[in-house]
Formats: structure tokens, sequence, C-alpha cells
């Protein structure tokens, strides 16, 4: 009797058809768990930064911009340089947001007799240990206030470079790692120029963004006056978020998705700056290459605060005037740097895409 089997080759044929739909399905459900799990992500990063925003609007009245500034820089990995008139709340914008997140806070008042040592520590020698101890500065935080920065001398002031740049600490030859996140908010005087020490190029340079407070509507001013005239909001405040949420957004920044053509588009508009022209732009001398990474640093960062896991055109042109303008090298006042940059924005062609990843 004879019996029939199917051939081998079609076993193997439909083996492998049955082998590559399994595989396919494998590979649409680990895409579609990814993808949810990258929108969780994304909603926690955002609840993140909401919670914080609006926990410092408890105590600073109408400076949301300069609030989300500063949460983008802090987002990019950058420090912040706050400039403005005595008595518009830079002090307190920085506590508020110290108070918000739950880690390390340290002030310093600069002065013109701060030592670089009072800064960063010293080593002096423990009698009861017969050897050298390295006693940690203030700057062994997670958020350094440096109030007044300008009133230091430029060795002080310089204490901070490696500190800023690297996330580390050298002292007699023996180099220390700072715990992240490491962010600092430096502030400044324009208009008490006596006594001060302007803050040289390269120092400047380190400060992913310069932001100015701005002034108060009157309507403002009396919001301020119902809420601080019988309490204290500032010393009410409570934490939102800890050190271990701001390392996850601080990672989630750096895979925030940026177009071809708009990481073309900033390399333009920096090359423009460098490009001598007439009047007062001639004098100037163009950003630095750091100046581009903080550019696309500060608009990832700016993109997650509002909300989204891309860059748009709209957050370069947010953040390019607080992270170009104080880059540029010259006799310039702060207005013409401020109106150069905008020149740029409108002249440098900004190209139209699906910015989406």
């Amino acid at each position: 009797m004879c019996r029939c089997e199917p051939p081998s080759f079609f076993i193997y044929f439909i083996f492998g058809k049955v082998h590559g739909i399994w595989l396919a399905c494998g590979r649409v459900w680990v895409y579609n768990k990814q993808k949810m799990n990258g929108r969780a992500r994304q909603v926690q990063i955002s609840e993140i930064l909401t919670k914080t925003e609006e926990n410092i609007s408890k105590v600073i009245i109408g400076k949301r911009e300069a609030t989300r500034l500063i949460l983008a820089s802090l987002a990019a990995g950058g420090h912040v340089l706050l400039e403005d008139v005595p008595g518009t709340g830079k002090t307190v914008l920085a506590k508020a947001l110290a108070k918000s997140i739950g880690c390390g806070f340290e002030r310093v008042q600069f002065t013109p007799d701060l030592l670089p040592s009072d800064v960063t520590g010293l080593s002096f020698f423990n009698q009861e240990k017969g050897a050298f101890t390295f006693k940690e500065g203030p700057v062994f935080t997670n958020i350094l206030l440096a109030d007044e920065i300008n009133r230091a001398t430029p060795r002080t002031q310089s204490s901070l470079l490696e500190c800023m740049a690297e996330c580390q600490v050298t002292v007699d030859g023996v180099t220390r790692e700072l715990e992240q996140p490491f962010f600092v908010i430096a502030t400044q005087n324009p208009v008490e120029t006596i006594g001060c020490f302007p803050l040289p190029e390269a120092q400047l340079d380190r400060f992913i963004m310069k932001i100015s407070m701005g002034g108060m509507s009157a309507r403002q001013e009396r919001q301020m006056i119902d809420r601080f005239i019988n309490a204290e909001p500032l010393s009410q405040l409570k934490e939102v978020c800890t050190a271990e949420d701001i390392r996850q957004l601080q990672r989630a920044c750096r895979e925030v998705y940026v177009h071809d053509d708009l990481r073309d588009y900033i390399v333009s508009l920096v090359q423009a700056t460098r490009k001598h022209g007439a009047g007062a732009f001639a004098a100037a001398q163009g950003v630095s290459p750091r100046g581009t990474l903080a550019l696309v640093r500060a608009a990832q960062g700016y993109a997650l605060v509002e909300g989204r896991d891309y860059v748009a055109p709209e957050d370069i042109k947010t953040v390019a005037v607080p992270v170009l303008a104080h880059r540029l090298i010259g006799e310039l006042e702060e207005a013409q740097r401020t109106s150069l940059i905008n020149g740029l924005l409108g002249s440098v062609e900004l190209p139209t895409e699906n910015w989406k990843r």
C-alpha cells in the first residue's frame, strides 16, 4: 500500500512561513511596547516639569517665561546667569527652584574678599588624625546659588570654571567628582558697577543661558502684595520632585529628537554671527562652537518644557537670544546684542517640515 507523504521542502516552506509571521508579530509587539513605554515616560517627564513650574509660581508672580527658561537649562544640564536690577526676584526664584527639588542646596554670597577655597573647599591638617583632611566647600551640592558673582575677584570667579564645565573639583592635585545633578544659578546686578569685576568671556561662555527677570505689571504687583502681606510663601514651599527625577529629566533631554533640517538651521544661525557686517555687528566676534551645542541642548530642554519629545522651530527661536547674545564678544550693549540675534532669526531661512521623528 502506497502512503503519500508531503515533500520535505513543502514542510520547510510552511514552517518558514509560520516562523516568519511569528517573528513579524514579535517585532510589532516589541515596537508597540516600546512606543507605549516612551509615551508613559514622556508623560512622567512632563508631570515633573509641570509640578515644578506650578510650585515655583506659588512664590514668583509674572515670571513664567524666566521660570520655563531656567527649567529648560536644568533639563539641558547647563547653568544659568540671572542678570537684572536689584529687587526683581532673582535670588527668590533660585531659592524657590531649590526648595521644589529634594536635593542639596548651597548659597554663596560673592564678595571681593571671598577666596577660591571658600567655594571649592580646602585641605587642613587634622591634629587628631595626624594627616591632612579635605573639607568640602559649598560647591559640593546639587544646586549652587552664586549670588552677585561679579562682586568677587576674577581669581575667585575662576574657581567655578572646572565645576561648571566638567562637574569636578581639583584641589591639591586631587580631583573629586560632583554629584549629579549639579546646577549653578549665578546672579549679577548690571547697574552697580563700582567695586565689581565683569565676568570674562570664558566664564560667560560656561552659562547655557543669560536670563533677565523683567518688570511686573500693576496687576502682578498688586497680586504680590496680597500674597506676601500676611505670609512668607517661600518658607511654606514643599518639594515636588527628587534629584533622581532631575537625573531622569536630563537623560530624557538628550533623547529629544532634532530634525536634520533644524540641525542645519542651527549651524546657519551660529555661522551668521561670525560673519562681520556693518555698524555694531562689525565689532563683535561670533558665537563659539560651545555655543552651537548649547543652542541644541537648550532647544531640546525647552521642547521638554513644552511637553514634546521633538524640537520645533519655535523652541530654537525662544532660546536663541538667552543662549547666544551673551556669547558675542565686543563692545556691544545688551540691547544691541538682543537686536542682532533677533535680526538673524528673521534673516536666516527657516525650513518647513514635519519635525516629528
